[in-house]
């Protein structure tokens, strides 16, 4: 008996995956397009990284292109969300995913690491989902859809764990979670579900130093209760949950994944 075919749980729909050339972003791109998702690959800088992620798309039986913005940048963000709907049409998806670290201890950190990281980690998340409100309030439903549009922020651990030498990243996610929030409280009853995935130790290029470590890998894995490092695939498939109605009544809600670091590991035995 042949097998069913299931029907693909983004099919028709178009999404922006911001910094979708490595990592996260990367996972999440594939992941849509092998659920039925159009899906535009933005990058920065690495054109060889977006190029990689459109192969794997179209490995995936997916389509997709090609959209270089700087998310920091409110034309550049313009830019992007024009080409979806000039090329698929409409919008429907925009993940948040951009993000960068310049890392320093507090007292030496110079506000040029400061802004840098908060123009790109919070600043554009504001531009990217702002502009893909308006544009979900322009259009018709996608077939089938129950909301007019979805925004996934992505966030981090470090939204609720401080982290020192770090203050400006944490600051950064921090305010993600709640500027999620709020604006999820105000565009819920326009129909537009936002929610966040907040990783946990996930590998990626930006912290290869630690998990291609065996001493440093030993360390991490301390803080993962779980007592492995997460995926960039774990990411995908949870993003690809939140952006389809399998997750219909979820909104202004933080999903952690992060094989169980925010549960304070340090204290499993007492303290």
């Amino acid at each position: 008996m042949a097998k069913s075919t299931q029907q693909r749980r983004l099919e028709g729909r178009v999404a922006v995956i911001t910094g979708s050339s490595s990592g996260i972003g990367q996972a999440v791109a594939i992941e849509m397009a092998r659920e039925g998702a159009a899906v535009v690959i933005n990058y920065h800088s690495s054109k060889d990284g977006a190029l990689e992620t459109l192969k794997a798309v179209k490995e995936a039986k997916g389509r997709g292109i090609m959209v270089q913005a700087d998310v920091s940048r409110e034309k550049d963000v313009l830019k992007l969300v024009a080409k979806a709907v000039s090329t698929y049409g409409r919008l429907d998806i925009m993940v948040c995913n951009t993000g960068i670290q310049l890392d320093a201890p507090f007292l030496e950190m110079d506000t040029d690491k400061w802004n840098g990281v908060i123009a790109t980690n919070l600043t554009g998340q504001f531009l990217c989902a702002r502009e893909a409100g308006r544009q979900f309030l322009k259009q018709e439903k996608a077939t089938g859809e129950r909301y007019i549009g979805n925004i996934i922020c992505m966030s981090s651990v470090h939204d609720v764990i401080p982290w020192a030498g770090h203050v400006n990243y944490a600051a950064s996610k921090g305010g993600v979670l709640m500027f999620m929030k709020s604006i999820a409280q105000e565009l819920a009853p326009q129909g537009i579900r936002v929610n966040a995935i907040s990783p946990g130790a996930i590998r990626t290029p930006i912290n290869r130093q630690v998990w291609s470590d065996p001493d440093k890998y030993k360390e991490l894995l301390k803080l993962v209760p779980y007592r492995r490092i997460g995926e960039p695939q774990d990411i995908g498939k949870a993003a690809v949950w939140l952006a389809s109605d399998d997750s219909d009544y979820v909104v202004g809600e933080t999903l952690y994944i992060d094989g169980g670091m925010t549960l304070y590991p340090e204290f499993a035995d007492n303290g």
